[in-house]
């Protein structure tokens, strides 16, 4: 079996792990409250690394459409070991903020074009229709990272709470090699052509032209955004209340083993739930997890937590596949950015709110004003989605033999 696998997925393995190997994740909102800031500076500086990626989240796809996803990956690399070089020798909000900007800068390269590079590998195999099980098995990895980083961060914590951002810098630069080492897969249609006019009619194809692609983004970019805000919400939840720090790296190593655990098994029960049953249980169980948080601690509330967390790695690997299904390989990896940008957006909208209402008034009351808000708009892109399937039927053979014009 592991003889037929592209020499691409184990790279990108290492490219997922050096992302999501994040030391000093379990101790981010304290580490900001150490150096002055408070809930709303964090969820500003989060705001302003979400417009950093927005501004060049398309562009960025596109670039890997058009250069190649091997070399947009490489440079995304760099910026991500420049961007943790400048965070650990900075002390305040500025100096957080041009890390957060370059960080901004090389997550939107790698967002997209390592999706993209994956299921184009996968492609140049005939083994496409694996494309799930695999995003699945990555998701999964980057979770495993995630939680073993949660433990090492807290023990490096324990010298100091900048020492896990130091040793996050030479974590960061492991993407680098496995980058260089990638190698671009043969596309079944040609490279598109550069230029900003050709950015714009991919965009309006995917979000205006085409209604099944656009109702898979939507839905899927509303869930990312849910997803993301609570990543951000989850140490202010341990805070309020009232856990001691020293569980805060376990907590957060055991929260992403839960995640690992749905996005290894995604395929799976996709295929028991079915497209219309997978999309309804992530828009009820998503923003519930919200409402319920909002009105129950501990111990209830962590169980909810760990709910919600179940919900996430099932839907990542799913909602992308879905995505996947239905566009083109040359734009592939615009469409993929396009989805992100929606994300990075609506939190750059909604983050600094949320955070202002929880400085301002509680943690209770800012989790349920996001549970109202995602769950109003997952109830309704989940309705177009649904009414869309017969759409993305017809569509699956067309794409893969067609560009937008």
């Amino acid at each position: 079996m592991f003889k037929s696998l592209h020499p691409n997925i184990a790279r990108l393995y290492l490219i997922k792990i050096a992302k999501w190997f994040m030391l000093y994740m379990p101790i981010v909102v304290p580490f900001y409250e150490s150096n002055g800031l408070s809930m709303k500076d964090i969820m500003v500086l989060q705001a302003i690394y979400s417009i950093a990626i927005v501004v060049l989240e398309i562009p960025s796809g596109y670039l890997a459409d058009v250069i190649g996803r091997r070399k947009t990956l490489i440079i995304g690399a760099i910026f991500g070991t420049i961007g943790f070089t400048t965070y650990s020798l900075s002390y305040g909000f500025l100096g957080f903020l041009v890390a957060e900007i370059i960080l901004g800068i090389g997550q939107s390269c790698i967002s997209g074009a390592d999706s993209a590079m994956l299921y184009d590998s996968l492609l140049e195999r005939g083994q496409e229709k694996k494309y799930s099980r695999f995003e699945g098995r990555i998701t999964s990895l980057g979770n495993i990272a995630e939680a073993v980083a949660g433990i090492l961060g807290g023990l490096l914590a324990g010298i100091t709470l900048r020492v896990p951002y130091l040793a996050q810098t030479f974590v960061a630069f492991i993407a680098l090699p496995a980058a260089i080492t990638l190698v671009e897969p043969a596309r079944k249609l040609p490279l598109i052509k550069a230029g900003f006019m050709e950015i714009v009619q991919i965009a309006r194809f995917a979000l205006f032209q085409d209604r099944a692609l656009s109702r898979n983004i939507l839905f899927s970019a509303i869930t990312g955004t849910a997803t993301l805000t609570m990543a951000w919400f989850a140490q202010p939840f341990f805070e309020y209340t009232r856990i001691d720090i020293v569980w805060f790296g376990l907590l957060w190593t055991s929260l992403n083993l839960t995640v690992a655990i749905t996005a290894y098994t995604a395929h799976y029960f996709e295929q028991k739930l079915g497209q219309t049953r997978s999309i309804l249980l992530i828009a009820l169980l998503i923003p519930c997890g919200y409402l319920a948080l909002g009105r129950f601690h501990l111990p209830s509330g962590l169980i909810i937590l760990y709910l919600f967390y179940l919900v996430r790695g099932y839907a990542t690997p799913v909602l992308k596949d879905y995505i996947n299904r239905i566009t083109a390989s040359n734009i592939r990896a615009t469409v993929l950015s396009v989805r992100n940008f929606i994300i990075r957006l609506l939190f750059a909208l909604t983050g600094p709110l949320l955070g202002w209402i929880k400085d301002i008034y509680s943690l209770p009351q800012a989790l349920t004003l996001a549970g109202v808000i995602f769950l109003i708009l997952s109830i309704i892109t989940a309705i177009l989605f649904i009414s869309s399937r017969k759409l993305m039927n017809r569509a699956r053979n067309y794409r893969f033999n067609t560009r937008p014009s």
